[in-house]
């Protein structure tokens, strides 16, 4: 079964700073964007890589990353999986979808979700369990109620599908929905779950990423 990737990489990154797209934000001297692709190649599995770029700088990006496809990404997370969908070879049977900001997701992580999917499940995300306490808080900060933990778990990417599922469940979609998982929930589809790493970290805001720094560093 070939294995194909969608890496959603049109975002502003606002809470990143710097002027500039998130996934183009420098890590040691190279694109985030750049880091997370060398990863996912050094997955035995993985097979096309299709990026979602900023409309503006498809070129620019295009150049870093030769071996890959850059299409223009959308406003909208969804409208920039939904054209990497649409640009994956016919050939491509498994689909993962990956954020550009996990650019140090472990190649074990991978493979498991990859694997899993060739288990037959039809969705699969990587977690971890939640260590902090998690309470919900109403409009006016008061506390509302503290959440049992132990059956929360923070969701990483890559998350994996079956093609045709990820497909149906962009084309029924009614919302915008933070990830892909959920949709496919909203489907109805049952959605599996792998060990994730912390080293899977999403870089959103400076301080991520002088810790991505750190670990590159290490």
């Amino acid at each position: 079964m070939t294995v194909g990737v969608v890496v959603p990489a049109a975002g502003a990154g606002t809470r990143l700073g710097a002027g500039r797209p998130k996934a183009l934000h420098d890590l040691a001297g190279e694109p985030l964007l750049v880091h997370a692709v060398r990863q996912l190649r050094a997955c035995p599995s993985i097979g096309p890589v299709v990026v979602a770029a900023p409309p503006a700088d498809v070129a620019a990006v295009q150049a870093l990353l030769p071996d890959a496809l850059v299409v223009a990404g959308g406003a909208e997370r969804q409208d920039s999986v939904a054209a990497g969908l649409a640009a994956l070879p016919a050939e491509v049977d498994l689909v993962l979808v990956h954020d550009a900001a996990r650019a140090l997701v472990p190649v074990d992580v991978v493979e498991a979700v990859v694997a899993a999917l060739r288990d037959g499940a039809q969705a699969v995300v990587p977690v971890l369990p939640v260590a902090d306490t998690v309470k919900q808080v109403a409009a006016d900060g008061t506390v509302v109620r503290t959440v049992p933990r132990a059956d929360l778990r923070a969701v990483q990417t890559p998350q994996g599908f079956q093609r045709s599922v990820l497909e149906a469940a962009h084309r029924t979609s009614s919302g915008s929905l933070t990830d892909d998982a959920g949709l496919v929930e909203a489907a109805g589809v049952t959605v599996h779950t792998v060990a994730g790493s912390p080293l899977a970290f999403k870089v959103t805001t400076p301080f991520d990423l002088l810790v991505a720094e750190a670990v590159l560093r290490g």
